[in-house]
């Protein structure tokens, strides 16, 4: 492709991939459990054992994080994520339900679309191609400018890993050249089946846009409360280490730290103990021009050593230094520091009792925080309690880091490196994503056990309340579709054709039907919502009897309200008595659902439709 514009270059290499990674993808179509597993150990193995090269690539690369802690991410991201789905059935017959009776079958969605950031550019990449691959689905990773000769490696690690279990390499593939318009017009592509996307907001919304199915992931700005009942030793030792932890480029690092007054000036003491600097007042407000720039994190700063932040914003810290700290007179946009930034500082804000902490944790997360994650120092239960319902973050970490808690290393969360939001920030999903979200499941579903009784039981209180007999092709007693030796009627409306709304229609040139007498009854009960109550109601069937319900079951329809349950214990589905009739009240009386009520043809009071 030389001599052709970067651009185009770009968009061509773009269709290439997809279109390679869409028949390797089909090419495992027939393969088995056994093989897809064996291949994605392979992958895990690769991946593992190049984890230190892959790290220091990405910090030389991109500048950001530490090459110690990308070491363990990329471990994480391959052993730590095949713990969890290395069992999980992906392949055919998943299972089967044996109370409902659905067998699950798993098949592959096809060509997943991986957009993989800065911040975590190598285990990302390596955590989406294997839950890819683990459904038997083909990952085409487009990576940030940044930090695209690191993600190109990482998917040479792994497309070889492929080829040695026996696999095609293109099941992961990578675009080694992007460009804004080369992602988006991939998210676009007519042979991409998902989108699995982590970035800003902006990337989020254009997956959503594009008209794909699509996994994002939104941005974090996560509180921590650290409460007066709370063990202080404990939270400060883990709010260091989850900073320090790739110097907080994870989305669910703790941003604010939000402290109960009278345990403040312990726990400002035992963060100093452990590397962590209180910024002055001069000091906060250089921090505050330096980090904030137009109300967005300074993008030079993601990553980096405290001190070197401190450097920049114009005062000297040791380069021993773990953590900045700056306090805060509130959030929002008269405080700059109250906004996601992703690197080891922290807003601080001092309130008093939890529901104060309730309130400015709150307020952090609508500050573009919405859906992500919270965390928690408390000892009382009480207080845990009433945190987890009122807060609007899918993952609540108490007592614990929120770097590592979030992912599901420190805890039992799904380990992952795509953390759903939840609708609140404008995510599908609030769970952390893994395999099975790629998968696509078939259901095999058989009639329930009850199928047959619940049939005749709703039949019969239908009946009850038009005074129609068995319906056309029911095939229930009286049908008359059926013969006469099946327990089908010969009678006058039987002989006459039948619309398709299983109303008595008039055969050509034939005399009008009679209207027939109604029999005295009481007026049925008539449905209040937008259809015309003042209709008069079909006539009752002075004869038809039904099929004999099934044992136990009652003859009176009152008796037996919506609702009753089979022997499968789930409910039926039928309609209410007064439904039926208020449906029944602007339709013909054969008419089960309309939709002939108001039409000029429909005869309300025989029943018969004269087009």
């Amino acid at each position: 492709m030389k001599g052709l514009d970067p651009d185009l270059r770009a968009l061509q290499e773009m269709r290439d991939a997809v279109n390679a990674s869409k028949r390797a993808s089909k090419s495992l179509a027939s393969w088995s459990q056994e093989r897809v597993d064996g291949l994605c150990r392979e992958m895990v193995k690769a991946a593992s054992a190049a984890s230190h090269d892959l790290a220091r690539l990405a910090v030389e690369e991109t500048g950001i994080g530490r090459v110690h802690y990308k070491v363990l991410k990329n471990v994480f991201a391959s052993e730590g994520i095949w713990e969890t789905i290395k069992d999980e059935k992906t392949v055919g017959i998943l299972g089967t339900n044996e109370q409902t009776g659905v067998t699950e079958i798993g098949t592959a969605s096809g060509v997943i679309a991986c957009i993989v950031p800065t911040t975590n550019p190598t285990s990302t990449a390596i955590g989406k191609a294997l839950i890819a691959v683990k459904g038997r689905n083909a990952a085409v990773i487009s990576p940030h400018p940044r930090a695209k000769r690191s993600i190109v490696e990482t998917v040479e690690v792994l497309r070889r890993a492929i080829e040695r279990a026996g696999g095609p390499a293109d099941l992961v593939t990578v675009l080694a050249n992007p460009t804004i318009e080369s992602t988006g017009a991939l998210m676009k592509h007519k042979n991409v089946a998902m989108i699995l996307a982590t970035g800003g907001s902006g990337l989020v919304h254009a997956a959503y846009s594009s008209g794909k199915p699509a996994y994002g992931v939104g941005p974090g700005n996560v509180p921590v409360y650290v409460d007066r009942s709370a063990n202080i030793q404990e939270a400060a030792k883990w709010i260091v280490a989850s900073q320090s932890f790739d110097n907080a480029t994870l989305c669910c690092s703790e941003q604010a730290i939000v402290v109960d007054a009278p345990v403040r000036e312990k726990l400002m003491a035992e963060l100093k103990k452990r590397g962590a600097h209180l910024a002055n007042a001069a000091e906060r407000k250089q921090l505050e021009t330096y980090c904030n720039r137009g109300g967005s994190m300074n993008p030079d700063i993601v990553g980096l050593d405290p001190w070197r932040i401190a450097e920049g914003a114009g005062f000297h810290v040791p380069r021993s230094t773990t953590i900045l700290l700056a306090d805060q007179d509130g959030v929002g946009k008269c405080s700059p520091l109250s906004i996601e930034i992703l690197c080891p500082l922290l807003s601080v804000h001092t309130v008093d009792g939890w529901e104060e902490g309730c309130e400015v944790s709150m307020k952090t997360l609508y500050n573009n925080g919405l859906g992500h994650t919270c965390g928690l120092w408390a000892g009382d239960d009480e207080i845990i309690r009433a945190w987890a319902v009122q807060k609007p973050a899918s993952r609540i970490i108490v007592n614990g880091p929120t770097s590592q808690g979030s992912v599901g290393y420190s805890t039992g969360l799904t380990p992952s490196m795509s953390l759903g939001c939840g609708p609140l920030a404008g995510n599908i999903t609030s769970e952390n994503i893994t395999a099975r979200h790629l998968l696509n499941v078939k259901r095999l579903a058989p009639p329930t056990r009850d199928w047959s009784d619940r049939y005749v039981k709703d039949m019969k209180r239908a009946s009850e309340l038009t005074g129609d007999m068995a319906p056309r092709g029911s095939g229930l007693p009286g049908d008359p579709a059926l013969g006469a030796d099946m327990g089908g009627r010969r009678d006058q409306v039987s002989a006459q054709a039948s619309n398709w709304e299983g109303n008595a229609t008039r055969t050509q040139n034939a005399a009008p039907a009679p209207a027939p007498k109604p029999a005295p009854q009481a007026p049925a009960p008539v449905f209040t919502g937008s259809m015309n109550d003042s209709a008069p109601r079909p006539s009752a069937a002075p004869h038809f009897v039904p099929a004999a319900p099934a044992p136990g079951s009652s003859p009176n329809p009152a008796a037996n309200p919506l609702g009753h349950v089979g022997s499968s214990g789930r409910s039926s589905a039928a309609l209410s008595a007064t439904e039926i009739a208020g449906i029944l009240a602007t339709a013909g009386a054969g008419c089960p659902m309309g939709p002939c009520g108001g039409c000029p043809h429909s005869d309300v009071s025989t029943g018969a439709c004269t087009a």
